[in-house]
């Protein structure tokens, strides 16, 4: 089939766009990406649970929060909108504020598991130049799996466990002008988190923990010069990184709550397997080792809480440091001989983001002895500038707005459910820079989160 095509071709920082007439998908071109796939399928599969962004490489961005940031991990966070600090009473508190582990009202082992089903509806791109440059993304679907344990009371000690998912984003692109930097970029995070509190006294808890992250990335895309030679590249990998995180927490009354958490930041250095190739003047294919660090920044959380009556009204502000996120660059083990795949994949790709600011609103209304309900509300800035912004990550400012309810089955176990909403603000970037080449509108971005979980003592 004949088609009309918008193309392009990179060459280190350069974005040239040209109109590519009468390209056919059964040329060499498909050749070249079918053998390209099929040295793929040799490779074992690594498994993943999307969340993207190995930017070029790295990401479910945040489908959430600024970045590529998932702040919402368990129930009672996704039904307060993330505000889950200074008033976590429940066994996730093992995750969001340890300190308080120590003032849990029952001496008794406490678990909670959750299932939060994450959809990512598409986002459209509206490109300034030419109709032949818009885009929409694919819409993604994701069930993210937690779970938490806090144990008795030892001494004043308390020991936790959470197993989350803290990070992640995924963006898929079909269109040309797109998927040429994200045809499909994905990277899964995986944390393991225990953690131990004391209880100086009635009004103040310390609490310390280790952060375990194992993540696997994937990225592939394409581009095609105006001469019809494509270069296309793929790359799987995976690392094993270590933090800790830090909580304390004030009581100066038995209303209130002041807390203060802190996650610490951890360089992913991914390794893996890249192939890369191209058509011109042959079908060239190179495999090789590769690797490249990708930052899970760190996160500071102010949190004070107040309960007046059956009411607890939750105020969070959260600083993530995604200043660390300065460049992506990619190093292979063998030198990358041919002179376009080289000027391609190998400059650094200038990233440069800053600091961003969540503020967070969460309440919870005790209705009688079985039923609880909760709202929240947030906004979460988008750390990425103008200059940088890519199709693997189109994020925008973002207000988020959060039910939920648990109910109490029994006396030892309880049942909840939560849906959070998150806005993305529309963003234009007018004459994007030669890194990215995007000049023209995103739209539609947006979130849905509904989470499932269940409560139980012993």
């Amino acid at each position: 089939m004949v088609t009309n095509r918008i193309c392009n071709y990179t060459c280190g920082a350069r974005y040239i766009y040209c109109h590519v007439n009468q390209f056919t998908r059964q040329s060499t071109y498909g050749m070249i990406g079918n053998t390209i796939l099929s040295k793929k399928r040799e490779k074992t599969m690594k498994k993943k649970i999307s969340i993207v962004a190995l930017s070029s490489v790295l990401i479910a961005g945040s489908a959430m929060a600024s970045g590529y940031r998932i702040p919402e991990q368990s129930v009672d966070s996704v039904a307060k909108a993330g505000a889950n600090v200074a008033s976590a009473n429940q066994a996730d508190t093992a995750y969001y504020n340890p300190a308080n582990m120590g003032w849990l009202k029952k001496d008794a082992w406490q678990f909670e598991g959750a299932l939060t089903y994450i959809n990512l509806p598409s986002v459209s791109y509206e490109d300034n130049r030419s109709p032949l440059m818009n885009g929409s993304s694919k819409t993604e679907n994701f069930l993210l799996p937690t779970f938490f344990l806090v144990s008795p009371d030892m001494n004043n000690f308390r020991l936790g466990i959470s197993a989350i998912a803290p990070f992640g984003l995924s963006k898929r692109w079909e269109q040309p002008f797109p998927r040429s930097t994200a045809e499909e970029y994905s990277l899964n995070v995986y944390e393991l988190n225990p953690t131990v509190s004391y209880t100086i006294s009635d009004m103040f808890s310390l609490a310390g923990g280790v952060r375990m992250i194992y993540s696997t990335a994937q990225v592939s895309n394409y581009a095609v010069q105006s001469s019809g030679m494509m270069v296309t590249r793929s790359m799987e990998g995976d690392a094993m990184e270590w933090g800790y995180n830090l909580a304390a927490s004030v009581r100066p009354t038995k209303d209130m709550n002041i807390s203060a958490t802190y996650r610490s930041n951890v360089d992913l250095g991914l390794d893996g397997d890249v192939t890369m190739g191209t058509n011109t003047p042959s079908i060239f294919v190179m495999e090789t080792s590769g690797a490249v660090d990708l930052p899970a920044p760190a996160v500071l959380s102010l949190s004070l809480a107040y309960t007046f009556g059956p009411a607890t009204i939750d105020l969070t502000w959260d600083r993530t440091f995604w200043s660390e996120y300065e460049s992506i660059e990619f190093d292979y083990s063998s030198p990358v001989a041919h002179p376009v795949l080289n000027a391609v994949y190998t400059p650094a790709i200038p990233k440069n983001w800053d600091d961003s600011n969540g503020y967070r609103i969460g309440l919870s209304y005790v209705l009688n002895q079985d039923v609880t309900l909760m709202a929240g509300f947030a906004y979460d800035e988008t750390p990425i500038p103008d200059e940088t912004l890519g199709f693997e990550l189109p994020g925008s400012n973002a207000w988020l707005y959060s039910v939920g309810v648990r109910y109490r089955v029994s006396e030892a176990m309880e049942i909840g459910a939560g849906y959070l909403y998150d806005y993305k603000e529309s963003r234009t970037v007018v004459n994007g820079s030669a890194t990215t080449g995007i000049n023209g509108e995103f739209t539609d971005a947006a979130a849905h989160l509904l989470s499932f979980g269940l409560s139980y003592d012993f």
